[in-house]
């Protein structure tokens, strides 16, 4: 036994986020935490590496026999234990290797950064992990499942004994998950322990020796993986049995809402090609799923839809009949058209903010009135979505960027929601989501489209694009690499169209 919690509880104002946790990790073990958000995984990490110094909660963690008291992250991290949060912690204007060094650049007679050196060796540890980047790239310049392989060997650098990973495969295409998997597999083999956090159990179940449980701070029950299964451990996260994890509904679409003709886009900043004849329509009561390889294009194109990025070289944008192109989000979202976005943290919320404050930002104008904010009609709507969004805190009052992954994405879904739109453009609504909360989504999103609206649904995520769309586009390179129904769908299918192989 390498690491063991014993009877582990944190306290916060007001609730109590731990309550007599054990746990334990075998040397050369990759050992899954599962559990729905606000479940005590990501409370438990921050204790085990020093966010949370030893004394601020009661029970005791054992590192190799000893007692750990951790101070800081330092602390931690000089006691072998890595971590890689499901939020990114990188230097955006930093180069890759700068980033994969940071704080501990290698340095000639002790003074001055060896900058060939570090360029060499981080070109070496890409390598040995098979990922493709440039090390002198910035790391600004990388989309979000390339900064998450950053990260990864930033961690994996520093030879530790102990690696912990926080839903690292959230924003990864499938090749990428594939390398990181192989990478873990490789770790172990070489006696490294890992505690690997997920919500995708595919992905628990293809590389764990042991499953833990948690459910509202407690351990429910570990077990081999081996000896149990999806449907035990969904049950047990939830308390409840889940028959069907994608409960879409069958819909009736109507009139044409929103139509893409002939659409091409280049970057605004750098000129570069990045859309090329993106044609299709969007009806209302109707789920578009558009699917891809990271790089594919997804992102740009809602983005470009919803009036934030890219330069329309050619084709048209039709919502209602009328042009969205060269308008501003502001008026978009005014004619009825709204975005979620994939990067929560950068695009999504304020987070220092309180979740009221944050739910309100896109649609204040719907509750002023001769110049005055009325604050009881805000209260009153805002606590509404709250509840129906089923959002874990304390009220309106709580402050997002101390919320779960989670429950900040059901902020920025909520955001949206209130701006009363036509269309929803979600771009990987549940990414970093539990299964219980990835349902209340699904059926939020059943709800829209029962009542006429239409909804773009960008996913990694091949089953949930099956299981949640009515017709799927794949993205090749910026194109359009293959249209399928939902009848006609399969995984081997639209990863071919993903990769230019569609039949």
């Amino acid at each position: 036994m390498i690491l063991s919690a014993h009877n582990i509880t944190k306290r916060f104002p007001g609730v109590t986020a731990l309550k007599d946790v054990s746990f334990d990790l075998r040397a050369g073990e990759i050992h899954a935490l599962c559990g729905e958000n606000g479940a005590g995984k990501s409370t438990l990490i921050k204790l085990l590496s020093g966010i949370h110094p030893h004394g601020s909660y009661e029970g005791s963690f054992d590192l190799s026999g000893e007692e750990a008291k951790f101070a800081t992250i330092k602390d931690a991290e000089k006691a072998g234990l890595a971590v890689i949060y499901q939020e990114l912690a990188l230097v955006e204007e930093m180069t890759v290797a700068e980033n994969i060094f940071l704080g501990r650049e290698p340095r000639r007679w002790g003074v001055f950064i060896d900058w060939p050196r570090m360029y060499q060796e981080a070109q070496v540890l890409l390598n040995r992990f098979k990922v493709d980047l440039d090390p002198a790239a910035p790391v600004r310049t990388l989309g979000v499942g390339q900064k998450q392989l950053v990260e990864i060997i930033k961690a994996l650098a520093k030879d530790s004994k102990i690696l912990i990973l926080d839903e690292p495969t959230a924003a990864l295409a499938e090749h990428e998950v594939l390398i990181l998997l192989e990478i873990l597999r490789d770790l172990r083999q070489r006696g490294i322990a890992c505690i690997y956090i997920s919500h995708k159990l595919d992905e628990v179940f293809g590389i764990a020796d042991r499953i833990t449980v948690l459910r509202d701070g407690s351990t429910v029950g570990t077990k081999n993986a081996a000896d149990t299964s999806k449907a035990e451990v969904i049950r047990q996260m939830v308390g409840r049995e889940i028959g069907d994890l994608f409960p879409r509904r069958t819909s009736q679409p109507g009139e044409v809402i929103l139509r893409v003709d002939s659409l091409s886009v280049t970057d605004s900043e750098t000129g570069s090609a990045r859309l090329h004849d993106i044609s299709f329509e969007l009806r209302a009561g109707e789920v578009l799923g558009i699917g891809g390889l990271m790089g594919a294009g997804r992102t740009e194109l809602l983005m470009h839809l919803f009036g934030a990025w890219g330069r329309q070289v050619s084709g048209s944008v039709q919502l209602h009949g009328k042009s969205l192109s060269a308008l501003t989000p502001e008026t978009i979202i005014q004619r009825g058209l709204v975005l979620a976005s994939e990067d929560r943290r950068r695009y999504g919320l304020h987070l220092e903010q309180e979740i009221g404050f944050n739910l309100s930002l896109s649609s204040l104008a719907s509750v002023v009135r001769g110049g005055f904010i009325q604050r009881n009609a805000e209260i009153r709507r805002n606590q509404s979505m709250f509840d129906s969004l089923r959002v874990k805190a304390t009220g309106l009052e709580a402050v997002v960027g101390k919320l779960s992954g989670g429950n900040q994405q059901k902020v920025v879904l909520g955001k949206a929601l209130l701006t009363e739109p036509t269309v929803i453009l979600l771009d990987e609504p549940t990414r970093g989501i539990d299964v219980g909360a990835k349902l209340e989504i699904y059926e939020i999103i059943n709800q829209l489209t029962a009542a006429g609206k239409a909804v773009i649904l960008v996913s990694s995520e091949l089953p949930e694009l099956i299981g949640m769309s009515d017709r799927i586009l794949m993205l090749n390179s910026g194109r359009i690499g293959g249209a399928f129904s939902r009848a006609e769908a399969t995984q081997e299918k639209l990863m071919a169209a993903a990769m230019g192989h569609a039949g």
